[in-house]
């Protein structure tokens, strides 16, 4: 089990409101809906309402830096069947990319390429103690545009499985362009954070409030004085 997944959930209640797209770059369709993910008709854009004001907030803080940038949303609540779907998804995808044949797998090849998956994907919980971040409404999955429309370059492709994806893995590059990659990704990281955010500790595009995960990376913090979370796993 992962740490924070033992982090109590004290249910605030706040609604889980629609993101309004026109402040935001998104990518048309839906990365997830591409990979054949079923909402059930409903639009994968929404989050908790302080959430998404926190969020605003990030991205006034970008303008003031960066006139004319915006943050592009991947991906924000994400109900556990399409969390299901999606790490099965990646698993069939990983197996393919390496060129297995999964009928031929040992238990322990499987059991490896799991834990692979598990590091860039929460478990599909459907306990209540214990709802993967996206299905609480209170994490989101986020890059940067430019001002003439275009991603600002961080160094990979978010949900990318390799070590690419932890925050820092070009911090101490010589590379003038990789260090570049960490300018941005650090420039990401500041405004979220500046709007109340965590990010993911292995996740360059993973920001929350009020999860398990946000209160744990708090916890760890200040273990003196330790916080519940308070959104939990919420249905649209």
């Amino acid at each position: 089990m992962k740490p924070y997944r033992q982090i109590p959930i004290q249910e605030c209640g706040e609604p889980l409101v629609a993101i309004p797209l026109e402040l935001f770059a998104i990518e048309t369709p839906h990365p997830y809906l591409k990979c054949g993910a079923d909402y059930n008709g409903s639009s994968p854009y929404y989050l908790r309402q302080g959430v998404l004001d926190r969020v605003i907030q990030a991205q006034a803080r970008l303008q003031q830096l960066h006139p004319d940038w915006r943050l592009q949303i991947f991906d924000a609540y994400r109900p556990v069947e399409v969390q299901q779907y999606m790490v099965d998804y990646t698993f069939r995808q990983t197996v393919a990319q390496r060129k297995l044949d999964l009928a031929r797998l040992s238990d322990v090849h499987t059991a490896q390429i799991w834990q692979d998956v598990y590091q860039i994907w929460a478990i599909p919980s459907f306990d209540l103690l214990t709802p993967p971040p996206h299905s609480t409404g209170a994490a989101i999955d986020l890059t940067l545009i430019d001002e003439r429309g275009n991603l600002v370059n961080m160094g990979s492709p978010i949900d990318e499985m390799s070590d690419r994806s932890q925050p820092g893995y070009f911090a101490n590059s010589d590379d003038p362009v990789e260090q570049e990659y960490h300018h941005n990704r650090q420039l990401l990281d500041r405004v979220m954070t500046a709007a109340g955010l965590i990010r993911h500790p292995h996740e360059w595009w993973h920001f929350s409030i009020g999860d398990q995960l946000w209160a744990w990376l708090n916890n760890q913090s200040d273990p003196q004085h330790p916080i519940p979370a308070y959104y939990g796993r919420i249905v649209l």
